[in-house]
């Protein structure tokens, strides 16, 4: 696969996964909620300080060393996958490690970028979030949250049986986080990864050398 269609990928990604979250900041109050799908797939805006799926980690302080943190893991991304196309590595390797890189880059626009550009979506109100608006946005550079809102409660107003370890006799819910489709692109490149790394890693230019080697003895 050539740099170009790796590109590409990469970039459809982060304008399927901006273009969502553009809508739903414009459009949708903190907590607003849809049907998609019946009552188990749903649109339901919630952001939070940067984490996958919804986690939080450390306040204000936290927020920039994980800001910072992902845009490190980025750049360093960048000359991975560059090594990657250039060695030659399986496609379906190639293709798995842009889903993640793709994945972390739109989460970190949220990040790096959300707090000046959009008004505040505030808790508990109806007020949807204006573009750009006259008064500056809610937050300095880093300190955007991340935009998530595809909401999947398979299973809803359970309860583990009594005798469950830990948790006997609380509610359970299945599948309890709000994601983005950045995350769930990071998500599928990496369960990919881990299913089909027998057959990305037997493809390796490492390990054409060696069987060179090995026929040539």
């Amino acid at each position: 696969m050539n740099g170009k269609k790796v590109f590409l990928l990469i970039a459809i990604i982060i304008f399927i996964d901006q273009a969502i979250k553009f809508y739903i900041k414009l459009n949708y109050f903190i907590g607003e909620e849809h049907l998609l799908l019946g009552s188990w797939a749903r649109l339901h805006f919630v952001e939070n300080e940067g984490m996958a799926w919804g986690l939080k980690f450390g306040g204000d302080f936290g927020k920039i060393i994980l800001t910072l943190f992902r845009l490190g893991a980025v750049v360093w991304g960048t000359f991975l996958i560059k090594g990657f196309i250039e060695k030659k590595y399986h496609n379906g390797f190639i293709i798995c490690a842009a889903l993640i890189y793709a994945g972390a880059v739109g989460n970190l626009i949220d990040s790096l970028f959300y707090g000046m550009i959009f008004e505040q979506s505030v808790p508990f109100t109806t007020q949807v979030a204006a573009f750009l608006p006259s008064t500056g946005g809610y937050a300095s550079f880093l300190h955007g949250k991340v935009v998530d809102m595809f909401y999947f409660p398979i299973v809803r107003d359970a309860h583990f049986p009594t005798w469950f370890p830990i948790w006997g006799g609380e509610e359970f819910e299945f599948f309890r986080p709000v994601f983005n489709f950045a995350d769930a692109a990071i998500s599928t490149g990496v369960i990919s990864l881990f299913v089909f790394q027998g057959k990305f890693f037997a493809d390796t230019p490492e390990n054409h050398e060696a069987s060179s080697e090995i026929e040539a003895e």
